[in-house]
């Protein structure tokens, strides 16, 4: 890499991660930093997957940081492998301060993945890197954001009239709510989580970083889980980040279309999010034209186009982890069969693949 002279590049890979202390400050004080940005998540998705994290970072002639890029070296079978920024995120990528040491993170990003084989580099964040290497990626994601309302009824009118009147039925009726951390949360959201992506077709996430994630951000994840009676139904496990709740990981049971219980669960977490002193709902990114991104669409939050970057080595194809991509329509379709038990016991062996 051809740094400016008073920049220092260095790429670290152990875990620990490097300097926690300077990592941690960095992260705090830059206004761009995302939760995917942070040691606590790139050490939870190590430790529950296995993928092991390479930080490059690039420091002033004092030795302080001036940015930092977590790459997580993502390795399958089915879909092969790739430095991603970051692993099992929708953000993260290269954190800088200003564009000249941006362009050397992505340099040594680049440089690691040849050092170590790796056919790509994916960054799912701004600021986006150009070059001959680099490719944008452009009209499959967007993301849907926007402010909370003062209370609960200026909430409601803030979302669209059909929409509005199926949570106003939720709330009518007679599910119940609750919230926290302890085993019992966390083992209905398991169970819930697995059962929705069993029905979309796709494998489900190990237990384990859902567990390595809550207690590596403490009292800044929850899991929120709606009830029929005693019956989970539908589940979310958020993370709270500078005043934005960021519902992340969600799903519910066969029977929470009928009981309304996703609206209710929606509803509620943006009720507990301003008990929490939150401003901000981060409803995270879905694929253009797909049901989620219409849902979202309905709450009357506005699309905001993603635009990621890969790195490929001459002669590679990026990988494919696009459950409607045509080459998996048929394991997708299968995959919807299978007895629960089975997508249990199979899923976390294909999807920690997935980064």
């Amino acid at each position: 890499m051809n740094a400016p002279a008073h920049m220092v590049a260095s790429f670290v890979s152990a875990a620990p991660l490097g300097d926690a202390a300077a990592w941690d400050a960095y992260v705090a004080q830059h206004c761009g930093a995302s939760p995917f940005h942070s040691r606590l998540w790139c050490e939870a998705i190590s430790h529950a997957t296995g993928h092991r994290c390479h930080l490059v970072t690039s420091r002033d002639a004092a030795g302080a940081l001036t940015g930092l890029l977590p790459l997580h070296h993502v390795r399958s079978r089915i879909f092969g492998e790739a430095l991603v920024a970051s692993g099992f995120a929708v953000g993260g990528g290269i954190l800088a301060d200003d564009p000249a040491v941006a362009r050397m993170l992505a340099e040594g990003a680049a440089d690691i993945a040849k050092s170590l084989g790796v056919p790509s580099v994916e960054l799912r964040g701004a600021p986006l890197p150009g070059g001959a290497d680099w490719y944008r990626e452009e009209g499959v994601y967007a993301g849907f954001a926007r402010d909370l309302a003062g209370d609960d009824e200026a909430e409601l009118l803030a979302i669209p009239r059909k929409q509005r009147a199926e949570v106003r039925k939720a709330l009518a009726g007679n599910l119940r709510v609750t919230s926290g951390r302890d085993g019992a949360e966390r083992r209905d959201h398991y169970r819930v989580y697995a059962e929705s992506v069993r029905n979309l077709g796709t494998p489900v996430f190990p237990r384990a970083l859902f567990d390595d994630v809550l207690d590596a951000f403490g009292d800044d994840a929850e899991i929120l889980t709606v009830r029929d009676g005693d019956r989970p139904v539908a589940s979310v496990l958020s993370l709270y980040w500078r005043g934005a709740v960021m519902p992340y990981w969600g799903g519910g049971t066969f029977e929470a279309r009928r009981l309304r219980a996703n609206e209710l669960m929606y509803f509620a977490l943006m009720r507990r999010a301003r008990e929490r002193g939150c401003t901000r709902f981060d409803f995270g990114r879905s694929k253009l034209g797909t049901g989620p991104f219409a849902y979202k669409k309905n709450w009357g939050f506005e699309p905001e186009p993603l635009v990621y970057a890969r790195w490929l080595a001459p002669g590679e194809r990026p990988r494919d982890t696009n459950p409607n991509s045509a080459r998996y329509r048929l394991q997708v379709d299968l995959w919807k069969k299978l007895p629960l038990w089975a997508a249990n016991r199979l899923g976390p062996l294909i999807a920690r693949g997935l980064g």
